[in-house]
């Protein structure tokens, strides 16, 4: 109790330093909501938007919704959630995955589309911080033209410096724990933003930041192990036949990323791989595959954020600075960027000798990023199991199978889940809340 006492104290005394002589040459801008254009009524939780200005300049303006906890602001963890791509908005986890908002899926009828309470938003358990990043994504914007493009690491610079900020801003959240989140793509960038965090914590003129964790969803990780796993993957949801698994398996060698040109009979079987699935919808094998225009296809709602999301009275209620974008785009993925982390296995393992605690989570239907590929680079750490592979359950249902590891690592499966929580969000809300208060799943 003592030593978490001096460290209030001192935190707070180094955050008023970090203020005063740092803090008034920032060019940032916050805004409290009440209200959001198709959302009927005061919203029921507390919205805030802004803007946090990163650089030497601060060129870049980087845009964030931020929701205090609906339970205990004051004593609840603070999370700061990054959506994938890289060039994905936040607003694929605000509205799509753990927010407290969701689009109406109502039929477009030319007029705005309809926002809705949810009922497993993690905000039940933590304040969220949802970020625009990197730079183009979502509302985040430059005021000068870069001369270096984002990448993996200069993204986790960058977050570590907007955090400092706001929290220089918000100095009520200072003593908080303090986790970082995201899925897909963000699965490069958390790890070594919680590394970068961690080594900012050591240096003597930075207000520290009571960093505890990290929650990793679908995370690419590793481009060997990830792309690898998805033949055994296939092979084991019926996807392809014993005897394709087994003739591919024998001719590349476990390698089905890097096949020699000279390797035509692996070739051979990979052009059949990819006949039998190409058709699937990777982000959940079990969904149709189909396009964003049919109201009952699960990407429907993407269109429909868009439209809200460019609509004027929209933007003027976020405090959207005018012409410092032009359309809005759920993913811009033609966004200038530099993948400068190939594997993100050594921050896993840098951040588990540092003691941090981490949630990796699978939806065990994602073909994109398969859960086997994960299993395999969490064994390569080479922990010890503590506690081992089970059933986890909400009330007397099976909602997936998890194991947690002796550097404080949870892996767990959501079963019938995809690359993102958004096809099972209660299940995916129920586990994290678990987890997050310490509890076992």
């Amino acid at each position: 109790m003592a030593s978490n006492y001096v460290f209030s104290v001192l935190r707070s005394l180094l955050l008023l330093i970090h203020t005063v002589f740092l803090g008034q040459h920032h060019v940032s801008s916050a805004t409290i909501i009440k209200s959001l254009p198709g959302f009927e009524g005061p919203l029921p939780f507390e919205l805030e938007t802004g803007y946090i200005g990163v650089g030497e300049e601060e060129e870049v303006q980087l845009f964030y919704y931020f929701i205090k906890s609906e339970r205990n602001p004051k004593e609840d963890p603070l999370l700061l959630w990054l959506s994938g791509g890289p060039g994905c908005s936040s607003i694929s986890g605000l509205l799509f995955e753990n927010g407290p908002l969701a689009m109406k899926l109502d039929v477009y009828n030319g007029t705005l589309p309809s926002l809705v309470s949810t009922t497993y938003s993690w905000t039940k358990a933590s304040s969220m911080i949802f970020l625009d990043q990197p730079v183009g994504a979502g509302f985040s914007y430059s005021r000068t033209q870069l001369l270096n493009k984002p990448s993996d690491s200069g993204e986790a610079k960058r977050i570590h410096e907007f955090l400092q900020k706001w929290l220089g801003k918000h100095q009520e959240f200072s003593s908080n724990p303090f986790y970082v989140g995201g899925d897909s793509y963000s699965g490069m960038v958390v790890p070594a933003t919680v590394q970068e965090i961690s080594k900012g914590n050591y240096e003597c003129c930075n207000p520290p930041i009571n960093l505890q964790g990290y929650v990793l969803g679908n995370p690419l990780t590793d481009f060997v192990y990830d792309y690898n796993s998805r033949i055994p993957f296939a092979h084991g949801m019926a996807l392809i036949s014993d005897e394709l698994f087994e003739s591919l398996k024998k001719t590349c060698k476990g390698d089905y990323r890097n096949v020699h040109p000279r390797n035509t009979e692996c070739l051979k079987f990979i052009e059949e791989f990819n006949k039998c699935t190409n058709s699937i919808c990777q982000r959940r094998i079990i969904d149709p595959f189909c396009e964003t225009e049919t109201p009952n296809c699960y990407i429907y709602r993407f269109l429909l954020a868009a439209y809200w999301a460019n609509d004027e009275t929209v933007r003027k209620a976020l405090q959207i600075k005018k012409e410092t974008i032009g359309e809005w785009v759920r993913c811009h993925y033609g966004i200038p960027y530099n993948y400068d982390i190939k594997s993100s296995i050594p921050y896993h393992m840098n951040n588990s000798i540092n003691g941090y605690r981490s949630l990796i989570y699978s939806g065990d239907h994602d073909f994109e990023v398969p859960f086997l590929g994960t299993q395999a680079w969490i064994r390569s750490l080479n922990y010890s199991v503590i506690d081992d592979w089970r059933p986890w359950m909400i009330k007397d249902q099976i909602a997936g199978y998890t194991r947690t590891y002796a550097n404080k690592m949870t892996f767990a499966t959501i079963r019938g889940g995809g690359h993102t929580i958004e096809f099972k969000p209660e299940e995916a809300s129920i586990m994290f809340q678990r987890w997050i208060k310490g509890q076992p799943l």
